[in-house]
This record gives C-alpha cells, structure tokens and sequence, in this order.
C-alpha cells in the first residue's frame, strides 16, 4: 500500500492538471473571441455535430432493419420542419422527430 504522503502528491498533480486542462481552453478562447475563423466555427460546428449524429442513428436503424427506412425519413423531415416551424429549438425538434420515428415504427 502506498504511503499518505504518496497518494496526496498524486491527488494533487491529477487535481492540478485536470484544472489546467479545463481552464486552458477558455483563457485561450478570450483571446480568440474576436476571430473570424472560431466566430465560424461557433455557428456551424453544432450543426455538422448534430448532422453526423443523425446520420450515425439512422444508418444504425435503417441498417438493422431496411424496412423502416421510409419511417426513418418521415421523422427526419418532421424534425426538420419542426426546428424551422418553431424557432429553431433544438431539444424540441429532436425530441418531437424521435417520438414521430418510434410511433411510426412500433404502430406500423
């Protein structure tokens, strides 16, 4: 078993470098705020996020089950009008598309 005096200077370098990690991005962040490039990247990184989620979830439904491709895409222009129909609310839109796709798929 390791000594005290051991497992307090560990806590304390992975407590140390835990912060720095979390604290370095936003001292660096301040400086860039005012970059065309991360204003940029701030308005279309949540969408290309989402994009690839999406379509990682729909290749992995369509891809177990081929027959419910048509429902898939259903739910994703319901999701789709949703978020540009009601001002853009994310957790809205995704949430009403997911209850659209999985209505479809277990009624049908």
């Amino acid at each position: 078993m390791p000594s005290t005096p051991y497992l307090v200077a560990v806590l304390a370098i992975v407590f140390t470098i835990t912060l720095a990690l979390r604290a370095v991005p936003f001292a660096v962040l301040r400086t860039l705020r005012t970059s065309p490039i991360v204003r940029q990247l701030s308005a279309w990184m949540p969408v290309g996020i989402l994009a690839i989620l999406a379509v990682t979830a729909l290749h992995g439904s369509v891809a177990a089950e081929p027959h419910t491709t048509p429902y898939a895409l259903l739910a994703v222009a319901v999701t789709a009008g949703v978020h540009l129909a009601l001002g853009r609310r994310t957790i809205l839109s995704v949430g009403i598309g997911t209850a659209v796709y999985v209505a479809l798929v277990n009624a049908l």
